[in-house]
Order: C-alpha cells, then sequence, then structure tokens
C-alpha cells in the first residue's frame, strides 16, 4: 500500500510520499511513487501514485517514454489541459490492461495526484481517478491524499490554512505521514518530500527522508512528547454521585447499563453507577 499527501496553500505547492510496496507479509519493496516533470523558467509539474504498482509504472512510462519536447505534458498550455494528459494516459491503460485484469479478478486499482504551474497560471492541484477523470482542489479544501489516507487526515482538517507557509504545510505533511507510519505497517520510509514555490518555475526543495534524518527524527519525537503533554493538562472525567439531586436522569433513560446477573443475584445488589457530570441527555447503549 502507500500513502501519498499533497497540498496548495497560496504559497505553493507541497508533495509527499512514502516508497513502501507489499506484495505480501514477507515480501517488501521500495519504489518511489513521485515524479517530477520541470522544464526550468517554463513548467514544474509532479506526479503521485498509489494502487497496483505496475497500472502505475505503466501510467508514468505513457507519459515520459518516447514524447518529444512539443508533446503531452511539454506541449500543455495550462494545468488542466496537463491533468487532462494524465487521464488520457489513465484510460489508455485501461484500455490495454482492463479486460485481462477482469478475467484475472483484479481490479483496476491506481489512484494519481497532479499538480503544479505551467507559466504564469497559479500553482494547481488534482486528484485523478482510475476512470481517468479528475477533481481539483480548490480554497476550502486545499488539499488531497491517497493511498491510506485515513490516519493522516486529522492534523490537516485542524491545522492547514491557505496562508499557511510552505514550511508549515510541509511540518503539517510529514506529520500526517507519521501518523500514518505510526498505525500502518503497509506504508513506510524511506519518505520523498518536494516543496514549490509558486512563481519561481524550478523546483526549490526536495528531500528524500529515512530513518536517519535528524529533522524527522526531532519533529516525531517532540509531536510525540508534546502530545502526551497536552493530554495529561486535560481534565479527567468528573463524575457524579448517582444519589445527589443534581445527577441528570431525563425522563425515560437509565442509569444502568444492560447487565446480565449471576444467576440468584437480583438487581437491587448492584451497586449505582456513576454518570459524567454536565454531560447533557445520559444515552443507554444498545
Amino acid at each position: 500500500m502507500t500513502y501519498c499527501v499533497a497540498i496548495r496553500p497560496d504559497a505553493g505547492l507541497v508533495f509527499l510520499a512514502d516508497s513502501r510496496t507489499n506484495a505480501g507479509v514477507d515480501q517488501i519493496s521500495t519504489f518511489r511513487k513521485l515524479t517530477l516533470f520541470e522544464r526550468p523558467g517554463e513548467r514544474v509539474m509532479v506526479l503521485l501514485t498509489a494502487g497496483n504498482l505496475a497500472l502505475s509504472q505503466a501510467v508514468r512510462s505513457l507519459l515520459t517514454e518516447g514524447v518529444g519536447d512539443t508533446e503531452g505534458l511539454w506541449a500543455a498550455s495550462s494545468m488542466f489541459e496537463a491533468a487532462r494528459c494524465v487521464g488520457d494516459a489513465v484510460r489508455e491503460v485501461f484500455r490495454r490492461e482492463g479486460a485481462i485484469l477482469h478475467e484475472h479478478e483484479v481490479g483496476f486499482n491506481i489512484s494519481l495526484i497532479f499538480g503544479g504551474q505551467i507559466g504564469q497560471e497559479r500553482c494547481r492541484l488534482f486528484q485523478i481517478y482510475p476512470a481517468g477523470n479528475f477533481i481539483e482542489a480548490s480554497d476550502e479544501n486545499m488539499y488531497f491524499q491517497i493511498g491510506e489516507a485515513k490516519y493522516g487526515k486529522p492534523i490537516l482538517d485542524r491545522v492547514l490554512d491557505r496562508r499557511a507557509s510552505l514550511d508549515e504545510a510541509a511540518k503539517c505533511a510529514l506529520l500526517s505521514m507519521e501518523s500514518t507510519l505510526r498505525s500502518n505497517i503497509s506504508v513506510g520510509l524511506p519518505l520523498d518530500l518536494m516543496v514549490y514555490e509558486a512563481g519561481t518555475l524550478h523546483v526549490t526543495h526536495f528531500a528524500s527522508i529515512d530513518e536517519n534524518n535528524r529533522y524527522y527524527q526531532t519533529l516525531c519525537a517532540s509531536w510525540g512528547s508534546q502530545l502526551r503533554e497536552v493530554f495529561s493538562r486535560l481534565p479527567d472525567p468528573a463524575w457524579t454521585d448517582p444519589t445527589s439531586p443534581d445527577a441528570p436522569a431525563p425522563a425515560g433513560l437509565s442509569h444502568e447499563p444492560v447487565r446480565a446477573l449471576p444467576a440468584g443475584q437480583a438487581a437491587s445488589t448492584l451497586p449505582s453507577v456513576q454518570t459524567l457530570a454536565e454531560s447533557g441527555v445520559v444515552r443507554p447503549p444498545d
């Protein structure tokens, strides 16, 4: 599996991808999932891929091999047109491989993120689906994820803002990846991080990050320790006295959970159960 995330604040673009691919619990490989298309001074485009590795490599090959300087992505006059080129490549791979994959009961599993800048057009970011169609990021929805997206999504939703600096967006992407690495073994180091500053039309920052990268080590350790510190400062649940007249007991609802009683034990012999203070409506379990 994989995890890739791309963010489009006003200041530019941030792309981050892991490099782990799995064919089983005892067969783990490393392949790069970030591809850069750059013509300095004219265009910078980045492709992130997830899903079936053979399919994503086939799409990338169609976009790069045997393509002249005035064809395909290099001829696109806008990022929208370039995204259509990527979508067309996905459809071409499906045309070639879809039937045989179906015959072997293998799904056409591929997802892509594509973004960059051409000329004076603003930075744009797209998510491309297996059908070759796509959607574009907006000021309200400024990031895309593919692969194992659920673990790293909460921090993106809580922290990201279009006014974020590129360093802040890169830091947020790395913490999103750290959460995914911690919770899912199918995502792994090394990571490829590319940061593009809007208007420069050339790659401004790139890093390949492994377990020995000092900044990544410091970031993860500090994030973990500060999370624990904040957690320890949060108030513990405040429990009411169930016999207190202030204990909430809305009509028709019971404080007591459903219990399976030992043989011969009456319900009246069970101890009273406390409820959370100021918790509003007390809902019994299903």
